[in-house]
């Protein structure tokens, strides 16, 4: 993999790699917790291939499954709790 640039995690710049989930690149600088989900369940890194959907994380305001979801640059990702921020 060759460099990626970076995403915002909760207003946070996170680099990544091209080709890297954003799951990956959130563990990669020690993420593995995403907050809550609606019911109050922790949303985290567990499956890897989308199964379990435990890691939901909003991605530019969208509920999408960080394992699955392509890293890009600049996207705003946070979690479910926190809305569109």
């Amino acid at each position: 993999m060759t460099a990626g640039g970076a995403f915002f995690w909760r207003g946070r710049p996170v680099p990544f790699r091209r080709g890297e989930s954003i799951a990956a690149a959130l563990a990669g600088i020690g993420v593995h917790a995403f907050g809550s989900d609606p019911s109050g369940a922790a949303t985290r890194y567990f499956c890897g291939i989308g199964a379990c959907q435990c890691c939901l994380v909003r991605v530019d305001g969208l509920a999408k499954e960080a394992c699955l979801e392509p890293a890009e640059e600049n996207i705003r990702v946070a979690a479910l709790e926190d809305g569109d921020a």
